[in-house]
C-alpha cells in the first residue's frame, strides 16, 4: 500500500503527469477536485433499499431494455472470475450479475447494487473514470486511485441515452489476481460492444413511432442512428450521429430534413419531390394501372399522365 501512495504523489507532482497519463490526470482529480487520499480505506457509499429503489424505477425502461444484454455479457465473461455492472449516470450500481462463488469477493470490494463508485467517491476507477472522461476506459490493478482497489482490474464503456446525455455505464470487473492486460482488452472490446447495443434499443424504443436510419457516415459505429417522422425530418439522433453530423452532443435537435444530413437531394425537391412519391406509391399499389392510380388519386387519367411526364414517371 505505501509504494502505491508514493507512486501517486510523486506521478501527480510531477508537472507534465497529466499531459502523458490520462489514468495520472485522473488521480489528480481525486486529489485535488475531490479532496481524496489513496492510502484511505474508503468503502463506496451505498444507497438504502428505498432510494435504490426510486433510482431504478426512474429509468426503469433502460434497465428493462439493459437486462438481456447483461445476461449476454455475463455468460461469456461470468465464469472468469467476473461481474457485470450497469450504472446510472452518477456511477451508481443498479443492476449486476457474478457467480454466487465469486460474490462475497465483489461485496467486500464495494462492487454492490447501490453502491457509489463515482470517481468523486472513490477516486480513479473504471465506472468513474468512464463517466468522468466520456469514453471507453480500462482501469488495471494499481492504476486505481485507492490502493485497497489496486487488485481489480476494470473494464468500462459509457452509454449514452437517446437525448445525448450520458445514461450509464457498464463495466466488468476481474476478480483475478492473475487478469492480463491481454485479457483486459478482449473483454473491454465486448463491453464496448454491449454498451452500444443497448444504447441503440434504447434509441429505438425512444423513437418507436418513427423511421430508423441507419447514418453510414461512418461504418465502424453501429450506434450512428437517426429518427426521421413522416415528413422526413430528423427527430432525434444518437450520441455518435449527432457528433458525425455536428448535430450538438445533447439536447433538442433543430428540424433538419433526413436528405439534407444525408446527402441524398438530388432529383426533385420539395411540392415536387413529395408528389412525385405520391404518384408512384399509388401506381405501385395499382400494379401499373394508371386508371386505377388515377382514380386513387382522385385526378383524371390524363392529368395523371401529365403529371407522369412533368414528373419524369415513365409508362
Amino acid at each position: 500500500m505505501k509504494d502505491h501512495v508514493e507512486t501517486v504523489f510523486r506521478t501527480v507532482e510531477s508537472g507534465s503527469a497529466p499531459a502523458v497519463s490520462r489514468i495520472a490526470a485522473s488521480w489528480r482529480r481525486s486529489i485535488d477536485q475531490h479532496g481524496l487520499h489513496p492510502g484511505e480505506q474508503r468503502a463506496p457509499d451505498r444507497l438504502d433499499e428505498a432510494t435504490l429503489r426510486r433510482r431504478r424505477d426512474d429509468v426503469g425502461a433502460f434497465l428493462q431494455i439493459a437486462a438481456p444484454k447483461l445476461d449476454q455479457l455475463f455468460g461469456l465473461v461470468g465464469q472468469s472470475g467476473c461481474t457485470v455492472v450497469l450504472t446510472d449516470a452518477d456511477g451508481v450500481i443498479l443492476d449486476q450479475r457474478c457467480t454466487a462463488a465469486d460474490q462475497d469477493v465483489f461485496e467486500d470490494w464495494g462492487l454492490a447494487q447501490g453502491a457509489d463508485w463515482s470517481e468523486a467517491a472513490v477516486g480513479t476507477n473504471g465506472v468513474g473514470t468512464c463517466i468522468a472522461e466520456e469514453r471507453n476506459v480500462i482501469v488495471h490493478r494499481d492504476e486505481h486511485f485507492l490502493a485497497q482497489n489496486a487488485a481489480m482490474s476494470c473494464m468500462d464503456a459509457p452509454i449514452y441515452g437517446p437525448d445525448g446525455h450520458i445514461a450509464g455505464a457498464l463495466d466488468v470487473s476481474s476478480a483475478r489476481f492473475d487478469q492480463t492486460q491481454a485479457f483486459n482488452r478482449l473483454i473491454a472490446a465486448m463491453v464496448a460492444q454491449t454498451a452500444r447495443q443497448i444504447e441503440v434499443d434504447t434509441f429505438r424504443a425512444a423513437y418507436k413511432s418513427s423511421r430508423i436510419v441507419f447514418a453510414d457516415k461512418d461504418p465502424t459505429d453501429t450506434a450512428m442512428l437517426l429518427a426521421v417522422d413522416t415528413d422526413d425530418i430528423v427527430v432525434g439522433a444518437t450520441r455518435g450521429a449527432r457528433k458525425a453530423f455536428g448535430l450538438g452532443a445533447a439536447g433538442p435537435i433543430s428540424p433538419i430534413p433526413a436528405s439534407d444530413l444525408l446527402g441524398r437531394g438530388d432529383g426533385p425537391t420539395g411540392f415536387e419531390k413529395a408528389e412525385r412519391a405520391a404518384v408512384m406509391r399509388a401506381l405501385a399499389r395499382a400494379n401499373g394501372n394508371v386508371s386505377e392510380a388515377a382514380r386513387a388519386l382522385g385526378v383524371g387519367r390524363a392529368t395523371l399522365y401529365r403529371r407522369m411526364k412533368r414528373l419524369g414517371i415513365s409508362d
